[in-house]
């Protein structure tokens, strides 16, 4: 029984937290040559209701891409489509060269994760078989790991200062470790891009600035594409190359950090009074 709950949570844990694939050392195989991901006349929303309209840009190896403006402009929407877990309502996503309406599932799983903030479901689940999850992009649903799969999970904790929590229950540890152990699990699916909705969230001042030096170092040393929702201007300044600004159904701007985080813009962006910046 106690097995059989075990494997079902684990599906459970995959199914909640993203789709995911080969990462870092891809890179510099490379993973590098094509664009991760390039977005044409893209509109996005749920239903009939589009929430983005016609929005270009692409998703760089190599790079943080924030994506900020004022609540309900559509970040999570956006993050959300790139990964195929909403539909494309017009418009086309490439992903790594092809376009990902005609990936399988399974094709996206391995190039792509998607951290959501949302905790999955962990019952008799330790650290070590939540972050094994994601390994399923390979294994199959029964979650068969062979030993190598098990040296990429113990690598990708290790990466991430979590091989100390290997064996505690996931639900026995503070928000700054859950957010470190969850980031092994999709550092073990070996992805070639990283979307993260919110990942500061929950984290106080000494573990936001830690998530700040691991995104920063996974881009500029394993040559991921990150792709990060935040609504910490200070946190986008530490960590972002490229700012993508979302605003009245609409990209209303790209560029970099120094050109987009400027007191007049960020007043135009979040509707605040002149001069209250």
């Amino acid at each position: 029984m106690i097995a059989s709950n075990f494997l079902t949570n684990k599906a459970k844990a995959y199914d909640s937290i993203s789709y995911s694939g080969k990462l870092s050392h891809k890179g510099s195989q490379g993973a590098g040559c094509v664009t991760p991901i390039t977005v044409r006349g893209l509109t996005i929303g749920y239903g009939s209701k589009a929430v983005l309209k016609d929005a270009d840009f692409e998703v760089r190896t190599g790079e943080v891409l924030a994506i900020i403006g004022p609540n309900g402009a559509g970040k999570s929407t956006l993050l959300k489509t790139l990964a195929a877990q909403l539909p494309l309502l017009g418009g086309q996503i490439s992903l790594m060269g092809s376009d990902i309406r005609k990936l399988r599932p399974e094709d996206i799983a391995r190039s792509l994760s998607l951290f959501l903030t949302d905790r999955p479901s962990t019952e008799w689940m330790t650290c070590r078989e939540l972050v094994s999850a994601g390994r399923y992009p390979y294994t199959g649903r029964l979650g068969l790991l062979s030993e190598a799969d098990w040296s990429i999970v113990d690598a990708s904790m290790e990466k991430m200062g979590a091989a100390d929590l290997s064996d505690i229950p996931f639900n026995n540890i503070s928000d700054g470790q859950k957010q470190r152990v969850l980031l092994a699990r999709a550092l073990c699916q070996e992805p070639n891009v990283l979307l993260l909705d919110e990942p500061a969230s929950f984290l106080d001042i000494r573990f936001q600035l830690e998530l700040v030096s691991t995104l920063k170092n996974l881009a500029h040393c394993d040559n991921l594409a990150i792709v990060v929702t935040l609504h910490e201007l200070d946190l986008v300044r530490r960590a972002a190359d490229r700012v993508i600004c979302l605003r009245d159904g609409r990209v209303d701007r790209i560029g970099t950090v120094d050109s987009i985080l400027t007191n007049h813009y960020m007043e135009q962006l979040y509707g605040l009074p002149a001069g209250s910046l």
